[in-house]
């Protein structure tokens, strides 16, 4: 009797097991979409003012589900000398603005640099100052979405290559021979791709904490909100794709890294939340060129590594800058 009432119960456990299963499947969907979203989108500064603390266990777990929203950045500062606003115009018909500005005396060239995620290009300021102080041109970029230039949405370094190309080609159309890109964090990873996917004929390019790839950095994300790396990763990575119109597995640092033939210097810091030592080296590694270095900084972190350890960083970039033609 007991066997037959057994035998009755167990299908409507098995339902009961599938049910809370795709359950907890559409919830992990719904809040890894919630923020592919605004991890991707910014927002005007009240609206982010807006949002709340949270207070309390019930806020908290809401914020967490649900993701925070980020203001756009703005340029917060200008360069103290003279400069000219150039407006580079996308394919889908964005307005990117750039600042260029030329050395105080002949130029050795011109460095083009790219901020990181959810900056602009007033934060690059300190390293295009040091720059010019070499002696070089410089042209600093606001990615979309960021700055001064058209959008509220970015892709973290997948479209954003094609502002890379297009400051390359206003440059080469200008007349100048010599350009060196460089780039920080997701700058650094549309610098790799750029010169992957339109084999860009550069004299050098100083790549600072690219991470490896979406995928990677999404599980970086991760461990910062408290969350297992899976299947977050994973999730946010393709909703990412979906909501910004990309596949998000195909951005790949390490494989565009092979492509890249020209003089490289990479740093590093050995604090970095978001890129891994292993990380870091896995794309040295994969990067094609013969003409490379990889410089750590002690106790440095996914910030500005000039205004970390400026001594080290003018020693590393003039010693660079020196070797390249």
């Amino acid at each position: 009797m007991n066997t037959k009432t057994n035998r009755k119960k167990w299908p409507s456990f098995i339902r009961l097991i599938f049910w809370v299963l795709v359950i907890q499947f559409i919830l992990l969907n719904i809040s890894a979409f919630l923020h592919a979203e605004k991890f991707t989108r910014f927002y005007n500064t009240a609206s982010v003012k807006d949002q709340a603390d949270p207070k309390n266990i019930f806020s908290k777990t809401w914020r967490l589900f649900n993701g925070k929203k980020y203001a756009k950045s703005i340029d917060n500062y200008k360069p103290i000398y003279d400069y000219d606003t150039v407006i580079l115009k996308t394919g889908d018909g964005l307005n990117i603005e750039a600042w260029f500005a030329q050395a105080d005396s002949a130029a050795k060239g011109t460095v083009v640099l790219f901020h990181g995620l959810g900056n602009s290009k007033s934060s690059v300021l300190p390293e295009a100052n040091e720059f010019r102080f070499m002696g070089f041109n410089v042209m600093l970029v606001d990615f979309r979405g960021h700055g001064n230039s058209d959008g509220n949405t970015t892709t973290i370094g997948y479209k954003e290559s094609e502002e890379v190309k297009l400051a390359y080609d206003w440059l080469i159309k200008n007349g100048e021979r010599k350009i060196v890109l460089w780039g920080t964090s997701m700058g650094a990873v549309a610098v790799i791709k750029a010169i992957a996917d339109d084999s860009l004929k550069v004299a050098g390019a100083i790549l600072e904490m690219p991470f490896g790839s979406l995928h990677q950095h999404m599980k970086a994300r991760a461990k910062t909100l408290g969350f297992p790396t899976q299947p977050f990763a994973v999730l946010v990575t393709f909703w990412t794709g979906v909501r910004r119109g990309f596949n998000g597995f195909k951005l790949n640092t390490y494989k565009n890294a092979e492509k890249v033939n020209c003089p490289v210097l990479f740093q590093w810091g050995n604090n970095d939340h978001l890129v891994s030592k292993a990380e870091a080296q896995n794309i040295y590694q994969h990067i094609g060129s013969r003409q490379k270095k990889f410089v750590v900084y002690e106790n440095g972190v996914h910030s500005s590594l000039s205004q970390q350890n400026v001594t080290q960083w003018r020693v590393e970039v003039e010693e660079f800058l020196s070797s390249i033609k």
